[in-house]
Protein backbone atom coordinates (compact mmCIF):
# COMPACT_ATOMS: atom_id res chain seq x y z
CA UNK A 1 0.00 0.00 0.00
CA UNK A 2 1.35 3.44 -0.95
CA UNK A 3 0.83 5.98 1.81
CA UNK A 4 0.54 9.67 1.01
CA UNK A 5 2.53 10.98 3.98
CA UNK A 6 1.74 14.60 3.23
CA UNK A 7 -1.98 13.88 3.17
CA UNK A 8 -1.69 11.84 6.36
CA UNK A 9 0.15 14.68 8.08
CA UNK A 10 -2.44 17.19 6.91
CA UNK A 11 -5.19 14.99 8.26
CA UNK A 12 -3.54 14.73 11.68
CA UNK A 13 -2.95 18.48 11.80
CA UNK A 14 -6.61 19.10 10.97
CA UNK A 15 -7.78 16.80 13.77
CA UNK A 16 -5.35 18.25 16.31
CA UNK A 17 -6.07 21.87 15.42
CA UNK A 18 -8.06 24.21 17.63
CA UNK A 19 -10.70 24.99 14.98
CA UNK A 20 -13.96 23.23 14.18
CA UNK A 21 -13.51 21.35 10.90
CA UNK A 22 -16.55 20.78 8.71
CA UNK A 23 -17.91 17.30 8.12
CA UNK A 24 -16.48 17.38 4.60
CA UNK A 25 -13.04 18.23 5.99
CA UNK A 26 -13.33 15.47 8.59
CA UNK A 27 -14.31 12.99 5.89
CA UNK A 28 -11.22 13.94 3.89
CA UNK A 29 -8.98 13.44 6.92
CA UNK A 30 -10.55 10.12 7.90
CA UNK A 31 -10.25 8.77 4.35
CA UNK A 32 -6.49 9.14 4.55
CA UNK A 33 -6.04 8.07 8.15
CA UNK A 34 -8.29 5.02 7.78
CA UNK A 35 -5.80 3.59 5.31
CA UNK A 36 -3.03 3.49 7.91
CA UNK A 37 -5.08 3.04 11.08
CA UNK A 38 -8.36 1.38 10.08
CA UNK A 39 -9.22 0.16 13.58
CA UNK A 40 -9.40 3.73 14.87
CA UNK A 41 -10.52 5.73 11.85
CA UNK A 42 -12.71 3.43 9.73
CA UNK A 43 -15.69 3.68 12.16
CA UNK A 44 -15.23 7.47 12.26
CA UNK A 45 -15.23 7.54 8.46
CA UNK A 46 -18.50 5.60 8.36
CA UNK A 47 -20.17 8.01 10.76
CA UNK A 48 -19.09 11.22 9.08
CA UNK A 49 -19.87 10.04 5.54
CA UNK A 50 -23.28 8.85 6.68
CA UNK A 51 -23.87 12.27 8.27
CA UNK A 52 -23.00 13.88 4.92
CA UNK A 53 -25.48 11.54 3.24
CA UNK A 54 -28.28 12.68 5.55
CA UNK A 55 -27.42 16.33 4.81
CA UNK A 56 -27.38 15.85 1.04
CA UNK A 57 -30.33 16.66 -1.20
CA UNK A 58 -28.77 15.42 -4.45
CA UNK A 59 -29.81 11.82 -5.33
CA UNK A 60 -26.55 11.13 -7.22
CA UNK A 61 -24.45 12.52 -4.37
CA UNK A 62 -26.57 10.49 -1.94
CA UNK A 63 -25.68 7.31 -3.78
CA UNK A 64 -21.96 8.08 -3.86
CA UNK A 65 -21.89 8.84 -0.14
CA UNK A 66 -23.99 5.79 0.79
CA UNK A 67 -21.78 3.57 -1.35
CA UNK A 68 -18.65 4.91 0.34
CA UNK A 69 -20.18 4.52 3.80
CA UNK A 70 -21.13 0.91 3.07
CA UNK A 71 -17.64 0.20 1.72
CA UNK A 72 -16.14 1.57 4.93
CA UNK A 73 -18.63 -0.20 7.22
CA UNK A 74 -17.79 -3.57 5.70
CA UNK A 75 -14.13 -2.91 6.50
CA UNK A 76 -14.66 -2.13 10.17
CA UNK A 77 -12.97 -5.01 11.94
CA UNK A 78 -15.12 -7.81 13.37
CA UNK A 79 -15.87 -7.31 17.03
CA UNK A 80 -15.56 -3.53 16.90
CA UNK A 81 -18.13 -1.73 19.07
CA UNK A 82 -21.41 -1.03 17.23
CA UNK A 83 -20.16 -2.63 14.01
CA UNK A 84 -23.42 -4.43 13.28
CA UNK A 85 -25.53 -1.35 13.97
CA UNK A 86 -23.31 0.80 11.74
CA UNK A 87 -23.56 -1.73 8.94
CA UNK A 88 -27.35 -1.84 9.21
CA UNK A 89 -27.61 1.94 9.08
CA UNK A 90 -25.37 2.33 6.04
CA UNK A 91 -26.99 -0.54 4.15
CA UNK A 92 -30.38 1.06 4.76
CA UNK A 93 -29.06 4.32 3.36
CA UNK A 94 -27.45 2.53 0.40
CA UNK A 95 -30.59 0.64 -0.63
CA UNK A 96 -32.70 3.80 -0.29
CA UNK A 97 -30.31 5.71 -2.54
CA UNK A 98 -30.40 2.96 -5.16
CA UNK A 99 -34.20 2.75 -5.16
CA UNK A 100 -34.45 6.53 -5.39
CA UNK A 101 -32.57 6.36 -8.70
CA UNK A 102 -34.66 3.47 -10.03
CA UNK A 103 -31.87 0.90 -9.63
CA UNK A 104 -34.22 -1.67 -8.19
CA UNK A 105 -32.27 -4.87 -8.87
CA UNK A 106 -29.15 -3.46 -7.15
CA UNK A 107 -31.27 -2.16 -4.30
CA UNK A 108 -32.76 -5.62 -3.77
CA UNK A 109 -29.26 -7.11 -3.52
CA UNK A 110 -28.40 -4.62 -0.77
CA UNK A 111 -31.66 -5.49 0.98
CA UNK A 112 -30.62 -9.15 0.88
CA UNK A 113 -27.33 -8.22 2.55
CA UNK A 114 -29.29 -6.22 5.11
CA UNK A 115 -31.40 -9.30 5.86
CA UNK A 116 -28.22 -11.32 6.39
CA UNK A 117 -27.18 -8.95 9.19
CA UNK A 118 -30.51 -9.31 10.93
CA UNK A 119 -32.83 -6.71 9.42
CA UNK A 120 -35.24 -8.40 7.01
CA UNK A 121 -38.16 -5.96 7.07
CA UNK A 122 -37.02 -4.00 4.06
CA UNK A 123 -36.39 -7.10 1.94
CA UNK A 124 -39.84 -8.43 2.86
CA UNK A 125 -41.38 -5.17 1.65
CA UNK A 126 -39.42 -5.24 -1.61
CA UNK A 127 -40.46 -8.84 -2.29
CA UNK A 128 -44.10 -7.99 -1.59
CA UNK A 129 -43.88 -5.06 -4.00
CA UNK A 130 -42.91 -7.55 -6.70
CA UNK A 131 -45.68 -10.04 -5.83
CA UNK A 132 -43.23 -12.48 -4.26
CA UNK A 133 -45.57 -12.86 -1.32
CA UNK A 134 -44.58 -16.35 -0.23
CA UNK A 135 -40.91 -15.39 0.10
CA UNK A 136 -41.90 -12.22 1.96
CA UNK A 137 -44.12 -14.23 4.31
CA UNK A 138 -41.27 -16.65 5.04
CA UNK A 139 -39.11 -13.71 6.11
CA UNK A 140 -41.97 -12.37 8.24
CA UNK A 141 -42.42 -15.74 9.92
CA UNK A 142 -38.73 -16.03 10.71
CA UNK A 143 -38.57 -12.49 12.08
CA UNK A 144 -41.71 -12.96 14.19
CA UNK A 145 -40.77 -16.31 15.67
CA UNK A 146 -37.14 -15.41 16.40
CA UNK A 147 -37.81 -12.37 18.56
CA UNK A 148 -39.15 -14.28 21.55
CA UNK A 149 -41.18 -11.19 22.39
CA UNK A 150 -44.80 -10.10 22.16
CA UNK A 151 -45.59 -9.63 18.47
CA UNK A 152 -46.48 -6.16 17.29
CA UNK A 153 -49.48 -5.10 15.23
CA UNK A 154 -47.13 -4.10 12.40
CA UNK A 155 -45.33 -7.44 12.26
CA UNK A 156 -48.47 -9.56 12.35
CA UNK A 157 -50.52 -7.49 9.89
CA UNK A 158 -47.75 -7.55 7.30
CA UNK A 159 -47.20 -11.27 7.78
CA UNK A 160 -50.92 -12.03 7.41
CA UNK A 161 -51.14 -9.74 4.36
CA UNK A 162 -48.27 -11.54 2.64
CA UNK A 163 -49.76 -14.95 3.38
CA UNK A 164 -53.08 -13.81 1.96
CA UNK A 165 -51.29 -12.42 -1.11
CA UNK A 166 -49.59 -15.80 -1.54
CA UNK A 167 -53.00 -17.47 -1.79
CA UNK A 168 -52.96 -18.91 1.74
CA UNK A 169 -56.08 -17.39 3.32
CA UNK A 170 -56.38 -19.86 6.18
CA UNK A 171 -52.75 -19.43 7.18
CA UNK A 172 -53.21 -15.66 6.95
CA UNK A 173 -56.28 -15.85 9.18
CA UNK A 174 -54.42 -17.98 11.72
CA UNK A 175 -51.75 -15.28 12.03
CA UNK A 176 -54.36 -12.53 12.26
CA UNK A 177 -56.24 -14.50 14.93
CA UNK A 178 -53.07 -14.44 17.03
CA UNK A 179 -53.04 -10.67 16.71
CA UNK A 180 -56.73 -10.46 17.63
CA UNK A 181 -56.25 -12.64 20.70
CA UNK A 182 -53.37 -10.45 21.84
CA UNK A 183 -55.38 -7.27 21.25
CA UNK A 184 -58.33 -8.66 23.22
CA UNK A 185 -55.98 -9.36 26.16
CA UNK A 186 -54.49 -5.88 25.92
CA UNK A 187 -57.86 -4.15 25.83
CA UNK A 188 -58.99 -6.15 28.88
CA UNK A 189 -55.87 -4.87 30.66
CA UNK A 190 -56.32 -1.35 29.22
CA UNK A 191 -52.99 -1.61 27.40
CA UNK A 192 -54.37 -0.74 23.98
CA UNK A 193 -57.30 1.02 22.40
CA UNK A 194 -60.79 -0.41 21.87
CA UNK A 195 -60.74 1.39 18.51
CA UNK A 196 -57.79 -0.73 17.38
CA UNK A 197 -59.69 -3.88 18.38
CA UNK A 198 -62.69 -2.72 16.31
CA UNK A 199 -60.50 -2.06 13.24
CA UNK A 200 -58.85 -5.46 13.55
CA UNK A 201 -62.17 -7.27 13.91
CA UNK A 202 -63.60 -5.57 10.83
CA UNK A 203 -60.49 -6.41 8.83
CA UNK A 204 -60.65 -10.02 9.99
CA UNK A 205 -64.30 -10.18 8.90
CA UNK A 206 -63.24 -9.05 5.43
CA UNK A 207 -60.51 -11.68 5.32
CA UNK A 208 -62.95 -14.45 6.17
CA UNK A 209 -65.59 -13.20 3.75
CA UNK A 210 -62.99 -13.23 0.97
CA UNK A 211 -62.04 -16.79 1.92
CA UNK A 212 -65.68 -17.89 1.68
CA UNK A 213 -66.06 -18.35 5.44
CA UNK A 214 -69.24 -16.34 5.95
CA UNK A 215 -69.99 -17.47 9.53
CA UNK A 216 -66.57 -16.35 10.81
CA UNK A 217 -66.92 -13.04 8.98
CA UNK A 218 -70.35 -12.47 10.52
CA UNK A 219 -69.12 -13.35 14.02
CA UNK A 220 -66.22 -10.90 13.73
CA UNK A 221 -68.53 -8.10 12.56
CA UNK A 222 -70.91 -8.70 15.44
CA UNK A 223 -68.03 -8.62 17.90
CA UNK A 224 -66.85 -5.35 16.33
CA UNK A 225 -70.36 -3.97 16.76
CA UNK A 226 -70.29 -4.87 20.46
CA UNK A 227 -66.94 -3.04 20.79
CA UNK A 228 -68.51 0.04 19.20
CA UNK A 229 -71.46 -0.21 21.57
CA UNK A 230 -68.99 -0.11 24.46
CA UNK A 231 -67.30 2.92 22.93
CA UNK A 232 -70.67 4.67 22.62
CA UNK A 233 -71.71 3.96 26.20
CA UNK A 234 -68.36 4.25 28.01
CA UNK A 235 -65.84 5.70 25.57
CA UNK A 236 -62.19 4.68 25.59
CA UNK A 237 -61.17 3.71 29.13
CA UNK A 238 -58.12 5.97 28.83
CA UNK A 239 -56.66 8.51 26.44
CA UNK A 240 -54.33 7.26 23.72
CA UNK A 241 -51.86 9.12 21.58
CA UNK A 242 -52.47 9.32 17.83
CA UNK A 243 -53.42 5.85 16.55
CA UNK A 244 -54.52 6.85 13.05
CA UNK A 245 -51.79 4.75 11.43
CA UNK A 246 -53.50 1.58 12.68
CA UNK A 247 -56.68 2.61 10.90
CA UNK A 248 -55.00 3.75 7.67
CA UNK A 249 -52.83 0.62 7.39
CA UNK A 250 -55.83 -1.72 7.56
CA UNK A 251 -58.01 0.47 5.36
CA UNK A 252 -55.34 0.69 2.63
CA UNK A 253 -54.78 -3.08 2.86
CA UNK A 254 -58.50 -3.66 2.32
CA UNK A 255 -58.16 -2.15 -1.15
CA UNK A 256 -55.39 -4.39 -2.48
CA UNK A 257 -57.68 -6.70 -4.49
CA UNK A 258 -58.95 -3.76 -6.57
CA UNK A 259 -55.45 -2.74 -7.67
CA UNK A 260 -53.39 -4.05 -10.60
CA UNK A 261 -51.37 -7.16 -9.82
CA UNK A 262 -47.78 -6.44 -8.91
CA UNK A 263 -44.75 -7.85 -10.72
CA UNK A 264 -40.98 -7.24 -10.72
CA UNK A 265 -41.44 -5.05 -13.80
CA UNK A 266 -44.47 -3.16 -12.39
CA UNK A 267 -44.17 -3.21 -8.60
CA UNK A 268 -47.04 -2.15 -6.33
CA UNK A 269 -47.02 -1.03 -2.69
CA UNK A 270 -46.40 -3.65 0.01
CA UNK A 271 -49.97 -3.49 1.35
CA UNK A 272 -50.09 -4.45 4.99
CA UNK A 273 -47.47 -2.03 6.19
CA UNK A 274 -47.36 1.73 6.36
CA UNK A 275 -43.55 1.76 6.43
CA UNK A 276 -40.97 0.49 4.00
CA UNK A 277 -42.58 1.45 0.70
CA UNK A 278 -39.96 2.08 -1.97
CA UNK A 279 -39.98 5.70 -3.08
CA UNK A 280 -40.58 4.84 -6.73
CA UNK A 281 -43.47 2.55 -5.80
CA UNK A 282 -45.11 5.14 -3.55
CA UNK A 283 -44.76 7.79 -6.25
CA UNK A 284 -46.19 5.48 -8.90
CA UNK A 285 -49.15 4.51 -6.73
CA UNK A 286 -50.06 8.12 -6.05
CA UNK A 287 -49.45 9.08 -9.69
CA UNK A 288 -52.39 6.85 -10.64
CA UNK A 289 -54.68 9.45 -9.04
CA UNK A 290 -54.85 11.60 -12.17
CA UNK A 291 -56.08 8.70 -14.33
CA UNK A 292 -58.55 7.58 -11.66
CA UNK A 293 -60.00 11.07 -11.35
CA UNK A 294 -60.36 11.26 -15.13
CA UNK A 295 -62.07 7.86 -15.07
CA UNK A 296 -64.50 9.15 -12.45
CA UNK A 297 -65.58 11.96 -14.78
CA UNK A 298 -66.37 9.50 -17.58
CA UNK A 299 -68.21 7.11 -15.27
CA UNK A 300 -70.36 9.93 -13.88
CA UNK A 301 -71.29 11.06 -17.37
CA UNK A 302 -72.21 7.50 -18.33
CA UNK A 303 -74.08 7.00 -15.03
CA UNK A 304 -72.14 3.78 -14.42
CA UNK A 305 -72.62 3.83 -10.67
CA UNK A 306 -71.16 0.45 -9.61
CA UNK A 307 -67.85 1.15 -11.36
CA UNK A 308 -67.92 4.73 -10.10
CA UNK A 309 -68.26 3.53 -6.49
CA UNK A 310 -65.28 1.21 -6.95
CA UNK A 311 -63.03 3.84 -8.52
CA UNK A 312 -63.97 6.40 -5.88
CA UNK A 313 -62.87 3.93 -3.21
CA UNK A 314 -59.49 3.52 -4.91
CA UNK A 315 -59.11 7.30 -4.73
CA UNK A 316 -59.92 7.30 -1.01
CA UNK A 317 -57.38 4.51 -0.48
CA UNK A 318 -54.67 6.69 -2.01
CA UNK A 319 -55.67 9.64 0.10
CA UNK A 320 -55.41 7.51 3.22
CA UNK A 321 -52.06 6.08 2.10
CA UNK A 322 -50.75 9.60 1.58
CA UNK A 323 -51.73 11.31 4.80
CA UNK A 324 -54.21 9.16 6.70
CA UNK A 325 -51.91 9.13 9.70
CA UNK A 326 -51.91 12.91 10.15
CA UNK A 327 -54.31 14.17 12.84
CA UNK A 328 -54.46 17.78 11.61
CA UNK A 329 -58.05 18.46 10.43
CA UNK A 330 -58.45 14.70 10.02
CA UNK A 331 -62.23 14.53 10.18
CA UNK A 332 -62.68 17.61 8.01
CA UNK A 333 -60.33 16.28 5.33
CA UNK A 334 -61.78 12.78 5.03
CA UNK A 335 -65.50 13.14 5.78
CA UNK A 336 -66.52 14.22 2.23
CA UNK A 337 -64.87 11.13 0.71
CA UNK A 338 -66.66 8.64 2.96
CA UNK A 339 -69.99 10.46 2.82
CA UNK A 340 -69.86 10.40 -0.97
CA UNK A 341 -69.05 6.70 -0.90
CA UNK A 342 -72.18 5.95 1.11
CA UNK A 343 -74.31 8.28 -1.03
CA UNK A 344 -73.17 6.56 -4.21
CA UNK A 345 -73.77 3.10 -2.76
CA UNK A 346 -77.32 4.02 -1.71
CA UNK A 347 -78.07 4.84 -5.34
CA UNK A 348 -77.31 1.25 -6.33
CA UNK A 349 -80.59 -0.71 -6.10
CA UNK A 350 -80.21 -4.23 -4.77
CA UNK A 351 -76.45 -3.90 -4.22
CA UNK A 352 -76.25 -4.56 -0.52
CA UNK A 353 -72.60 -5.67 -0.64
CA UNK A 354 -71.32 -2.33 -1.95
CA UNK A 355 -73.52 -0.40 0.46
CA UNK A 356 -72.35 -2.53 3.40
CA UNK A 357 -68.74 -1.93 2.33
CA UNK A 358 -69.24 1.84 2.11
CA UNK A 359 -71.00 1.94 5.48
CA UNK A 360 -68.26 -0.16 7.08
CA UNK A 361 -65.57 2.07 5.58
CA UNK A 362 -67.27 5.16 6.97
CA UNK A 363 -67.87 3.52 10.32
CA UNK A 364 -64.21 2.70 10.80
CA UNK A 365 -63.21 6.19 9.69
CA UNK A 366 -65.64 7.67 12.23
CA UNK A 367 -64.05 5.51 14.92
CA UNK A 368 -60.70 7.01 13.91
CA UNK A 369 -62.32 10.45 14.21
CA UNK A 370 -63.67 9.42 17.66
CA UNK A 371 -67.27 9.97 16.59
CA UNK A 372 -68.64 6.75 18.00
CA UNK A 373 -72.44 7.01 17.80
CA UNK A 374 -72.67 7.48 14.01
CA UNK A 375 -69.92 4.86 13.65
CA UNK A 376 -72.11 2.39 15.54
CA UNK A 377 -75.15 3.28 13.39
CA UNK A 378 -73.24 2.70 10.16
CA UNK A 379 -71.76 -0.63 11.22
CA UNK A 380 -75.11 -1.79 12.59
CA UNK A 381 -76.73 -1.11 9.23
CA UNK A 382 -73.91 -2.90 7.42
CA UNK A 383 -74.26 -5.97 9.65
CA UNK A 384 -77.99 -6.09 8.98
CA UNK A 385 -77.51 -5.72 5.22
CA UNK A 386 -75.00 -8.58 5.07
CA UNK A 387 -77.02 -10.98 7.22
CA UNK A 388 -80.15 -10.29 5.12
CA UNK A 389 -78.48 -11.19 1.81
Amino acid sequence: MTVDHDAMLSGRVLLLGSGWPSRAELAGAYRVLAEVSPRVYMPKLVDVVLALYYESRDPKADLALAEEASWAARRVEAGAPNRAERLRRVLNAYQAALFALGRRAEGRVVCEELAEVGESDRLASVLAEERRFREAAELDAKAARNTGQEQSFWTMVRWAANLEGAGLPDAASAVFRELLDETRRKTAEQRTSLSILAWELVHFSRMRDAAGDGPSGTAARREALSVLEELVTKGEPRDWSCILSWWSTLFVLSGRAAEPAASPECPMPPFGTELGWSGDVRDGFQAMLADLEAEVVGLREADRLPELADVQRRIIIRTAAGDGGRPYRFEERFTPYFDEGVTLARRLPGNSVRLARALTDRSMFLVAARTFEPAYADLSEAVTLLQDR
